[in-house]
């Protein structure tokens, strides 16, 4: 007997129209969220942010490249900052590709260097209302990754 059975749950679709869709979503969500000012990117401006107002924190976005994976204090980071997302109910994602990311995001605008792309979050707008398609996708992408005990799913984004 599977987990799935166990909880009578529906596994994910396994299919690859249901990862490139959550993979276009969160492309569109990253446009969305820098073009409204909502985007916080670095692990310590993130770590900063979260510890402060944790409540205006939407979503989350790790990233790591495979070198990075033997980055024990990049490893650590990550750890503590899952444990923080999920303690405040606050939906993550790994992202397997920074050069990707930074295609998306490009570089800082204040000094136009590269920036830290390990972490990224989106945060609420002051705007009253904003509700971003992109973004409810991706609650429903991670409630279902949920669902069948992905808790950081990974996501591929699109070319």
């Amino acid at each position: 007997m599977t987990l799935e059975e166990l909880h009578r749950q529906q596994p994910l679709p396994a299919g690859h129209d249901w990862m490139q869709g959550a993979g276009t979503a969160l492309h569109e969500l990253l446009v969305s969220a820098q073009r409204r000012g909502c985007l916080t990117a670095g692990v310590y401006e993130s770590a900063k942010l979260m510890n402060v107002d944790p409540d205006n924190v939407a979503f989350c976005v790790l990233a790591a490249d495979q070198e990075d994976e033997g980055d024990i204090a990049l490893q650590i980071h990550f750890t503590l900052i899952q444990a923080f997302c999920c303690e405040n109910d606050i939906d993550i994602v790994r992202v397997n590709d920074v050069a990707k990311l930074a295609a998306i995001v490009g570089p800082s605008e204040d000094s136009g260097e590269p920036r830290d792309l390990h972490c990224i979050l989106i945060t609420n707008p002051n705007e009253e209302g904003w509700k971003d398609p992109a973004l409810e996708k991706l609650n429903l992408f991670c409630e279902e990754s949920r669902n069948v005990n992905d808790w950081v799913p990974t996501i591929t984004l699109p070319e």
